[in-house]
């Protein structure tokens, strides 16, 4: 492993009746609070009102901004801003999966920026300062609860980049897997791939001597796949649910990956790809994922057999290196699969038509990956063999 410095400041509140904690934490940063919020289905699981409840008792001064977006838009996080600025806003509080919470991690940041958002996502600027913000969590996915990183979309130009800050960290974050329990089938499924290709991405590396790091990673993706199933088949039960809620938290909260810092190749297509397509992001890294394996299995096959071997137990004996890894690169394809995951591009309706325009975009800043450096050719061969 590399030497490294870690921090990570988020309180977190894990469990059944957390949501009661709001009345100690929010005070602590004013009382003129914007909620965030999605497309309303914590209207439908009764979160809404619960929420409302606690926030009157609180005599809070209550601002909203709904309808973010599943691939959050810039737009809105302008539009949030704008309502911070005028309200003057004291602290903002994200209800909501990911996707929510990437949207107010900008909002936060540019309320506090005289210039436009998008100009921290394309890092032209960076934050120097942002209102204070927490979570509710509605969906195990993403790990947006625990750390800094943000995705947005510039629908606009037809861009979607990751970016980040120390000053974009929640305060604390509320996991009651509770409000998980109403989160559909499809959005579940895309929840379990979306944490695992966190992993998976930490896991390919550009580091040695990761033992430790290994160990972890191996240990969360086998207790991930070994509760999925069954959760599939029953969603509204409370323990699964728990189980999912902290495998996604650790998936990516910085613990799995001290020392290094992943690959994320496979992400920065699957951007390039839902950018222009829109399409459900953990759906894209579903199908994304083993082509980038198997296209990158010369680069250290050995990676590929330990993967194989620890995480899907795959019996190696009598058999080559790149037998056993490519076996591994496979069950995990059919894992995927078997929880009802998407496996083709053309399952989106996506064809050829934008393989170029997808690649230039992924490569706008030129290679990516750590474990792996693409150039936009190489990136070409991975969407197209994904068709």
């Amino acid at each position: 492993m590399n030497e490294f410095t870690f921090y990570n400041p988020v309180k977190l509140l894990f469990g059944k009746g957390q949501l009661a904690k709001l009345t100690e934490e929010l005070p602590k940063y004013g009382r003129k609070v914007l909620v965030v919020y999605g497309g309303g289905s914590i209207k439908k699981n009764g979160l809404y009102d619960e929420l409302m409840n606690v926030l009157d008792e609180m005599n809070m001064e209550v601002h909203e901004l709904a309808n973010v977006e599943p691939n959050p838009r810039v737009s809105t996080a302008r539009k949030g801003a704008a309502i911070c600025k005028e309200k003057e806003i004291d602290v903002l509080l994200a209800v909501g999966g990911g996707s929510v919470i990437d949207c107010t991690k900008l909002i936060a940041c540019a309320a506090k920026y005289d210039g436009d958002a998008w100009d921290f996502v394309d890092k032209s600027a960076r934050p120097v300062d942002a209102l204070p913000f927490g979570t509710v969590l509605t969906l195990a996915a993403t790990g947006s609860e625990m750390n800094s990183g943000s995705v947005i979309t510039n629908e606009e130009t037809q861009e979607k980049y990751g970016w980040g800050s120390s000053f974009s960290f929640p305060k604390f974050s509320i996991l009651d897997p509770t409000y998980t329990l109403s989160v559909p089938k499809d959005q579940t499924i895309y929840g379990i791939v979306d944490m695992m290709s966190h992993i998976l991405e930490q896991y390919f590396n550009e580091a040695t001597n990761t033992p430790i790091q290994d160990e972890m990673c191996e240990g969360v993706l086998r207790a991930i796949m070994k509760d999925a199933p069954k959760l599939i088949e029953d969603l509204g039960n409370y323990e699964l649910r728990k189980t999912m809620l902290l495998g996604g938290t650790l998936g990516l909260n910085g613990f799995l990956r001290l020392g290094y810092t992943g690959d994320w190749a496979t992400h920065e297509i699957e951007h390039a790809v839902s950018a222009v397509y829109d399409i459900p992001h953990a759906g894209g890294l579903a199908i994304l994922f083993p082509h980038w394996m198997r296209y990158n299995l010369h680069v250290n096959p050995e990676r590929f057999k330990k993967f194989a071997e620890n995480v899907f137990g795959v019996n190696g004996e009598g058999r080559t290196t790149e037998e056993i890894a490519v076996e591994g690169i496979e069950r995990l394809q059919s894992f995927w699969s078997s929880i009802g995951a998407p496996e083709n591009l053309a399952d989106y309706n996506i064809d050829k038509t934008h393989i170029s325009l997808m690649a230039e975009k992924a490569t706008k800043n030129g290679e990516i990956g750590r474990f792996s450096k693409l150039n936009k050719s190489d990136v070409e061969a991975i969407l197209t063999a994904s068709l």
